[in-house]
């Protein structure tokens, strides 16, 4: 009896020692999460999840319903974490699921998840990090948070259905286009006119071939002869929430021989530049971690490089399919890189194409060609497109 008493008494040690060696052994082989952190305000929050190792997400859902849910396949988060939010994100938890952690987040009734995306290791810090953007949506603005005094009854009704309307117009990416030059800067002259008009006609036969795809909003910088200021243009894509900036010029050079297309990003050595220009009036510091400086410039830091990461993407994908359906020439070096104003948001990627030369017969006779401009603005078009459905699918692996 005690011989079998001891057989039952190992074998179930034995049982513990295999299932705690099976534990550990799945322990380290799946990512470990480190540390979450919160930041922002009403307009916009960010959520930053620190991890040992590399890991995918899937959005389970946006937040249009009130919470947001992203699972992250293989992390570890035994025990579970949870806070206090921050922003538009009232608290959140991380628990154990099957197949890797879930982040629950319970936001406000007028916000939802804007983008996502995985850092890697660099410039010192030794982590992944998997972002998570929330921001307002738009009929936030309905609510009169200035004001202290009762607010009407119909007012307080709306919160709770505006969400609903919002959530359609919110699934279509949001493209601003900039006609450069207007008004009393003409911009380059050709043979047959100023380059401003060159670049309003182009924008507006991309607007067109967009809005018949029915997946994006247009938001033109200007859609007339007048002139806009360098640094509102940039203010425009940022308050429409822009999803991708594309600046239209028609270049001019001391010879009349060069031709052919460019695309332009913001260079490395316009990174300072950029940092003035967001301090005008601190714009991007109000949606920060926290009111550390040193934390605030580390998330300026990171979101200007994943901005740029993807401008240049975009960049390559667009010199591609110009080169491909356009029949327009590209200068030797196509894509290039410099420090236009234009270019200087670091939460919005952001290129600025160069359609051709003015100063070039050849060049100003395409780009006035009201069927070889629609070809040219239709290559841009397909590029857009092919831009989102690559980011749509690594955002989903």
């Amino acid at each position: 009896m005690r011989s079998r008493r001891g057989a039952a008494v190992a074998a179930a040690v034995l049982a513990c020692a295999l299932t705690a060696v099976s534990m550990t052994r799945a322990a380290a082989s799946a990512a470990g999460l480190l540390k979450v952190r919160l930041g922002g305000d009403s307009q916009a929050t960010r959520i930053v999840m620190d991890l040992d190792q590399a890991a995918s997400g899937k959005l389970v859902s946006d937040g249009s319903d009130g919470h947001a849910v992203v699972i992250l396949a293989g992390v570890s988060a035994l025990g579970g974490l949870q806070g206090a939010g921050q922003g538009l994100v009232r608290s959140w938890s991380v628990d154990q699921t099957t197949g890797g952690a879930r982040l629950v987040l319970e936001l406000t009734a007028e916000a939802k998840v804007r983008g996502r995306f995985l850092l890697p290791p660099a410039d010192g810090i030794d982590h992944y990090r998997y972002v998570i953007d929330v921001a307002a949506l738009p009929t936030a603005g309905l609510k009169l948070a200035s004001s202290t005094a009762p607010m009407p009854i119909a007012l307080k009704l709306r919160p709770k259905i505006a969400p609903v309307r919002a959530t359609r117009v919110s699934l279509k990416k949001i493209i601003v286009i900039d006609p450069g030059h207007g008004g009393h800067d003409p911009g380059a002259s050709g043979a047959l006119g100023f380059e401003k008009d060159v670049n309003l006609a182009a924008a507006l036969a991309l607007k067109s071939r967009l809005e018949r795809a029915s997946r994006y909003r247009v938001v033109l910088t200007r859609d007339d002869d007048s002139y806009v200021p360098l640094d509102r243009r940039v203010r425009i894509a940022q308050s429409a929430g822009a999803d991708l900036f594309i600046s239209l010029h028609s270049d001019s050079g001391p010879d009349a021989s060069l031709r052919g297309a460019s695309v332009y990003t913001l260079s490395d050595k316009a990174s300072n530049r950029a940092v003035r220009f967001v301090k005008q009036d601190d714009w991007f510091m109000k949606a920060s971690l926290t009111g550390d400086r040193g934390v605030q410039d580390i998330l300026f830091d990171l979101t200007q490089r994943t901005t740029k990461n993807r401008s240049a993407a975009f960049a390559q994908t667009l010199v591609t399919r110009i080169e491909a359906e356009a029949r327009t020439p590209l200068l030797r070096r196509s894509h290039r890189d410099a420090g236009f104003m234009v270019l200087l948001a670091p939460d919005v990627p952001a290129v600025l194409l160069e359609m051709g030369f003015v100063s070039n017969p050849d060049d100003e006779e395409l780009l006035r060609d009201p069927v070889r401009r629609t070809r040219l603005m239709n290559a841009v078009g397909d590029s857009i497109d092919d831009y989102f459905a690559e980011a749509t699918r690594l955002a989903s692996r």
